[in-house]
């Protein structure tokens, strides 16, 4: 990638989503560009020592806006780079959009899933500042500290929202809904496992 293409700063995609990413471009082109812009974004926040560039990293979707994000990312393959940050972003963003939802079922889920409550750390008891700080600190943590880590955290805090949103299932007398909220739980156990499996390539030198 020449000198160019590269973002102005760290904590923008307008130049990959307006310049490189052209409406109707085919997948191979989309997929080089999710990863270019995947690997500037974490090299550039992993070099830099300002807060400000690292808050900017993770509100960037509030900054891009979640479809650009997704435009982006979305398509990428739950294995590599640009797949776990939207995993991560998404996971995020669907926190910060009903927190309180989030708080109770994590709540429900910490009664069972000990374990995977410890690993991603989120404070006793939890409610909907504690969730969102967490979802913050996950994203924060792939720029300033072991991107693994980060990812593992994100991992066990969906195990613990499964095991609530089962519980939560449980309570829910309309079948239908129980219903909604058991497959809702099934792709969020897909989404921890795929988080878990991002974090060994990570330590493997692999997520690409």
């Amino acid at each position: 990638m020449t000198e160019r293409r590269q973002p102005r700063r760290p904590a923008s995609l307008d130049q990959y989503t307006a310049e490189q990413l052209p409406d109707g471009a085919d997948p191979t082109e989309r997929g080089e560009v999710a990863h270019r812009a995947a690997r500037a974004l974490v090299a550039g926040g992993r070099a830099s020592d300002d807060p400000q560039v690292h808050d900017r990293l993770v509100r960037l979707v509030e900054a891009e806006g979640l479809d650009t994000v997704a435009a982006l990312w979305a398509d990428s393959a739950p294995g590599t780079l640009p797949g776990a940050l939207w995993r991560l972003y998404a996971l995020r963003e669907w926190v910060r959009r009903d927190p309180r939802t989030i708080a109770e079922r994590y709540r429900l889920g910490t009664q069972r899933a000990h374990v995977a409550d410890a690993v991603a750390g989120v404070a006793s008891p939890p409610g909907p500042a504690e969730v969102m700080a967490v979802a913050d600190a996950v994203l924060s943590g792939v720029y300033t500290a072991d991107l693994a880590v980060a990812l593992e955290r994100a991992g066990a805090f969906c195990r613990v929202l499964v095991t609530g949103s089962a519980l939560d299932a449980d309570l829910v007398d309309d079948v239908d809904l129980a219903g909604r909220m058991t497959r809702g739980a099934s792709g969020l156990l897909r989404t921890a496992e795929e988080l878990e499996d991002a974090a060994r390539l990570w330590r493997a030198g692999r997520l690409d």
